[in-house]
């Protein structure tokens, strides 16, 4: 792979380091992770220190009662982890037709599921941490009790969070404990969390089973029970961290590795499979319109099959098998077309990466979807409750159908890229249904356009949003927006650059085990290097 700087203005350079490398959406997480590098850590314990942080400084993109998922390269061998929650047993058509809606709304208790983050971090620092998770959740529990400054990016989202429950409360009355713990806040604003502080503090103190069988989970059923949640005692006891054995397609020489449905990274890897054949001489205009193209077709697979692997109708392996994707590739012709599936939605995520000393390289996202995500705060906890839910169709002969005691599709995805057996690094892209698509941008950057880290995560991005309709950046190239135009393609330009996803790249020399690092130039993105 090789590593260009690639002629985008205002492109960055990528950050090089030797012992350590921690690249993240806010400087504050990573610095955390730096810290436990510094103390002896590995890219594990770096990791989760990282993410804990993330739970208190954006807290509009994630929280304690999310969900996440996780590729690793850790003692020489390829991990995967699933740390998605199922809905609550309770949950049905039925259920939510009585409540008098149609399909799963945005916002109280009805699409929450199962949190996984606080399993995920438990786990993977008894599994495969140096340090203790007392350790790893000191830096996060301070910020929370002393207070940590609102970065602009962070800001914007709050505020837009704000007006966006205020216009909800009415018909969700739960949301006013969001109201109590989080409020209003402008950028510089210094907020302390004392609620999510003490949590964090008991999950360091009786660790991560607290959330599913313990004092949190007794708060959590308490307030499910008293303000018409479906979450019972037995739901939480349910919740299991899965390790996954990741789905991986070659592309042009590199293996490209995703978690396996529920999530979303599969459809990353059906788009590549089918350019796998493709000689894209530049970024042009018959790049990008491939790209799209193969897109679009990945979608209307993956929103109609994929789900809960225990319902999926199809197999990863059939999504993946090379005929099959070359079929789809087939078409592709030098013309727009719509292919069926559902409006997207966007969302809020975290995706952070990092890398040790050791050898160690940690691919690891987590969110609570849509930024603050249900708008359900456990009272005097700080615990923010996911509405992942949304996710499940209404459609009966969709694998995603809701039902109880089921995962739903899921947006958020890592991705990790290996040559030949050796780890080349982690890379992702935050942002709803941005991800997939964010992937292949970032994953075709690096290895047909010979970007470096920075730059392939710099270079201006599209996002596919529903039948010919594509949105570009403002910096995307004119002219070739313009010829994406004659093919077909519907282009819009959206002028909110955080609507293109936020990424980060960490990638190893394997001749010199030097750390090259890219992070999201679109946010408040920091790396940080020992």
């Amino acid at each position: 792979m090789k590593h260009y700087n690639y002629p985008y203005q205002n492109s960055r350079f990528s950050t090089y380091s030797k012992r350590g490398m921690v690249a993240t959406s806010h400087p504050s997480a990573s610095q955390a992770g730096m810290q436990m590098l510094a103390q002896g850590g590995n890219a594990v314990d770096a990791a989760i220190a990282t993410a804990a942080m993330l739970t208190v400084v954006e807290p509009t993109s994630n929280g304690i009662g999310g969900d996440a998922f996780m590729i690793a390269w850790i003692n020489g061998e390829l991990v995967g982890m699933n740390a998605s929650g199922r809905s609550p047993k309770k949950l049905s058509m039925d259920e939510i037709m009585g409540r008098g809606f149609e399909a799963l709304p945005k916002f109280g208790w009805l699409p929450v599921n199962i949190p996984g983050v606080p399993g995920a971090w438990g786990s993977l620092i008894e599994k495969y941490g140096r340090l203790s998770l007392k350790e790893v959740l000191a830096p996060a529990i301070t910020a929370a009790r002393e207070g940590f400054v609102l970065t602009p990016t962070v800001a914007k989202f709050w505020k837009n969070a704000y007006r966006n429950f205020k216009n909800h409360e009415a018909n969700f009355p739960e949301l006013k404990h969001w109201f109590e713990t989080f409020g209003e806040a402008e950028v510089g604003t210094v907020k302390k969390l004392p609620f999510h502080a003490q949590t964090l503090e008991t999950l360091a103190e009786e660790g991560s089973d607290s959330f599913y069988t313990g004092s949190l989970a007794e708060k959590i059923v308490k307030f499910s029970s008293e303000a018409g949640g479906l979450i019972t005692k037995e739901d939480l006891k349910a919740f299991k961290v899965e390790y996954v054995t990741p789905i991986t397609k070659n592309y042009k020489g590199y293996d490209i590795h995703e978690i396996p449905p529920n999530g979303d990274g599969i459809t990353a890897l059906m788009a590549l499979g089918m350019l796998q054949g493709d000689d894209f001489a530049s970024l042009d205009a018959n790049a990008y319109h491939h790209q799209i193209e193969a897109m679009k077709l990945s979608f209307a697979d993956t929103m109609k099959f994929v789900s809960d692997a225990d319902t999926m109708r199809v197999t990863s392996e059939a999504m993946l098998d090379d005929m099959y994707l070359k079929a789809r590739r087939a078409l592709i012709g030098e013309e727009a077309e719509v292919r069926e599936h559902g409006d997207l939605e966007r969302s809020g995520t975290v995706y952070l990466a990092t890398a040790d000393q050791f050898g160690n390289m940690v691919s690891y996202i987590q969110s609570n979807y849509m930024g603050f995500g249900s708008g359900v705060v456990v009272p005097e906890t700080g615990i923010a409750l996911q509405n992942r839910g949304h996710n499940f169709s209404m459609n009966k002969e969709d694998a995603n159908y809701v039902g109880g005691g089921k995962r739903t599709f899921h947006t958020i995805i890592p991705g990790f890229i290996t040559k030949d057996g050796v780890p080349v690094g982690p890379f992702g892209v935050m942002g709803g249904f941005m991800q997939p698509q964010g992937h292949l941008q970032v994953a075709m950057n690096l290895i047909d356009f010979g970007m470096n880290p920075q730059s392939a995560l710099d270079a201006p991005r599209w996002q596919y949003i529903q039948d010919k309709t594509v949105e570009v950046e403002d910096r995307f190239p004119a002219d070739i927006a313009r010829e994406l135009m004659r093919r077909g393609h519907n282009i819009k330009v959206n002028l909110e650059p955080n609507s293109f996803g936020r990424g980060q790249v960490i990638m190893r020399d394997p001749k010199t085990g030097a750390l090259v690092g890219g992070t999201e130039s679109r946010t408040d993105g920091s790396i940080s290097a020992l």
